[in-house]
């Protein structure tokens, strides 16, 4: 008893003291939102690390019912190539959109304001149903503690809300604060997980008896139904690349600082200056932590799928999930273990309601962009003191309750909806990159550029495919209705009065109401400019299309008038005038008019006293 409780002072002790802290110095800076590389880690990461929880139990759930377990490793083989793959695709990407923006601002650039306005709905949709799926999540682990799995959906759902409503009130207190108990908790995980397996390599050397089996849901399957059930659990498992998308989107919340390594590395061991360079800045810190994707994912899913064989421990066995029934074994084997068991599932909860801050904070990076390009209402943006978007992380947190609610506090019927929704953005930014090849990189490096490119746009097309397609019966086909409805309705939005922005509108929602400035803002305008052009055009092409037929409207040309030209996204970019390009256009325009009487009398301040 005393050992396990030592052992977690020390765990404490080690995770608290290397967790990121916000210094009063740099208050202008991380108040603003800005963090460094621990806390990248920790905020943009976090959604990643926690998939141990579920993915594997996922996966492997495919498989287990029908006997073919055995054949898992080789879905971790497809798990691992897929990190592979789409890491690469992800950390070049940063070299060429180093401001933010994800496969959103790749689209806009690359591939037309159509694909773009498709990623911001379904990026929207997709971090909600993180928060969905990491939050319940977290539940299945509480109630693994009592074997409690069964209970009625109520509580599932009651508990799931809670956590929801702890994580949103942990997020608009600011990035600075979050980062720091992710990281804590999230070095706490690392080392009570090196503390489990050791405890299940002793409990192999022992040969400790595996668990009761289950009974079978077929004694026999075909061939052709074990290579279903097989591509099943390989889509199953691939449900958290969710991080690199989220770590790409959300790099303008990173410092622009060399991360502690570069720095030590350029001093210590300068003849690897290629790789420092690779590494430096805020693409280099956001490509630290999309490093770790490469090979987390596979390592780690190894690991939970060779020791779930081992000792039977899946899904459901025992009133436990997969990785409760390992830590009940493997913590069980050292001191004081069931202590060690119960600080690890609390854990989970804590860290897997945490996740759901990587999807809040995405949220808040794409929320201001699609106001601004006129596919949100601008009563969404409104950014505090801290740096926070409160609006869309107070509305992102009640429709995840009410999702919960729909699927009746369901992890598994959720994850349809959250799985599929990842990798179209993944294929987006493969299709955006090999573009990018195309067009800038000659010689060998463009040979390289296209073929890792189009491997990646491939790979992700054919995941995303085959998303839906192993999870029909699961809600697949609902989700391909969920997904047109949404692409539908995003245009329908943007064709609305509500979807225009005139030049002064979009000057106040980035410079003013965001408070973005830089070549963040300058890429925003940019890309808001392309999409009023892409309005304007569907309305002359709907105009001209009811036209052939007699049907013509007249249009208010005063009051909507032709978008001004947005120009080429490298000279939005690279725009270093005192200011802006939107700045410069409005103060270039001629006054109003004079009006009879003169202008207008300005509204006095009540405190200001006559003269």
């Amino acid at each position: 008893m005393l050992f396990a409780i030592g052992l977690l002072i020390v765990f404490i002790t080690l995770s608290f003291k290397a967790a990121p802290k916000e210094r009063e110095e740099d208050a202008h800076v991380h108040g603003a939102g800005q963090v460094g590389l621990l806390a990248a880690l920790a905020l943009f990461g976090v959604d990643y690390f926690t998939s141990y929880y579920y993915a594997t139990g996922e996966m492997l759930h495919a498989l287990h019912p029908y006997g073919l377990e055995q054949y898992a490793y080789a879905a971790v083989v497809v798990i691992g190539l897929a990190n592979l793959v789409f890491g690469g695709l992800y950390m070049y990407s940063l070299g060429v959109f180093n401001e933010g923006g994800g496969s959103f601002t790749a689209a806009m650039r690359y591939l037309g304001p159509a694909l773009s306005l498709i990623v911001a709905v379904i990026l929207l949709q997709d971090y909600i149903f993180t928060i969905v799926v990491s939050t319940l999540s977290g539940v299945d682990q509480l109630l693994s503690l009592n074997q409690a799995g069964g209970i009625a959906w109520q509580w599932h759902f009651l508990i799931g809300a809670v956590l929801v409503g702890i994580t949103w009130y942990i997020t608009i207190r600011g990035r600075g604060e979050s980062a720091q108990v992710v990281f804590t908790g999230l070095g706490i995980f690392a080392l009570l997980t090196i503390t489990m397996v050791i405890g299940l390599l002793i409990a192999k050397i022992n040969q400790a008896p595996p668990f009761p089996r289950e009974t079978l849901q077929h004694a026999q399957v075909t061939l052709g139904e074990a290579l279903f059930h097989l591509l099943a659990a390989s889509m199953k498992g691939l449900v958290a690349l969710t991080g690199l998308e989220a770590m790409s989107n959300g790099i303008q919340f990173v410092i622009e600082d060399d991360p502690g390594f570069v720095k030590w590395g350029r001093k210590h061991l300068p003849k690897l200056e290629k790789l420092w360079t690779f590494y430096s800045g805020k693409s280099g810190i956001g490509r630290a932590v999309q490093t770790s994707f490469l090979f987390y994912g596979t390592l780690t899913t190894l690991m939970l799928t060779y020791f779930a064989i081992q000792f039977q421990a899946f899904d459901g066995v025992q009133g436990r999930s997969l990785v409760g029934n390992l830590a009940y074994l493997g913590f069980s084997m050292l001191p004081g273990g069931i202590i060690l068991f119960w600080a690890y599932q609390i854990l989970a909860i804590g860290l897997l309601t945490a996740a759901s801050m990587t999807a809040f904070q995405d949220l808040q990076a794409i929320t201001w962009r699609n106001v601004a390009i006129g596919e949100l209402p601008e009563v969404v943006v409104y950014r505090n003191p801290n740096g926070t978007f409160t609006r869309p992380v107070t509305a992102a947190a009640i429709l995840a309750i009410i999702i919960q609610f729909l699927v009746r506090g369901n992890t598994s019927a959720a994850i349809p909806y959250y799985g599929v929704g990842v990798f179209m953005p993944i294929a987006i930014m493969g299709l955006a990159m090999r573009e990018h090849v195309k067009q800038h990189l000659t010689g060998r490096a463009r040979t390289w550029g296209l073929l890792g490119t189009t491997l990646a746009a491939a790979l992700s097309t054919t995941i995303f495919v085959g998303q839906i397609v192993t999870k029909w019966n699961e809600g697949g086909w609902v989700v391909l209705i969920v997904f047109s409805l949404l692409i539908i309705g995003a245009n329908l939005l943007l064709l609305s009065p509500a979807g225009y922005r005139d030049p002064e509108d979009i000057h106040r929602v980035i410079r003013e109401k965001s408070r973005i400035h830089g070549p963040m803002g300058n890429i925003v305008e940019w890309q808001s400019l392309k999409m009023q052009e892409y309005r304007y055009a569907l309305l002359m092409g709907i105009a001209r299309f009811f036209g052939l037929f007699g049907v013509f409207k007249p249009l208010r040309f005063d009051e909507y008038p032709a978008p001004i030209a947005p120009g080429e996204f490298e000279r939005a970019l690279h725009h270093n005038q005192n200011s802006t390009f939107l700045e410069q256009y409005l103060n270039s325009q001629p006054r109003p008019a004079a009006r009879l009487g003169g202008a207008p009398n300005e509204t006095r301040d009540a405190t200001t006293p006559l003269h």
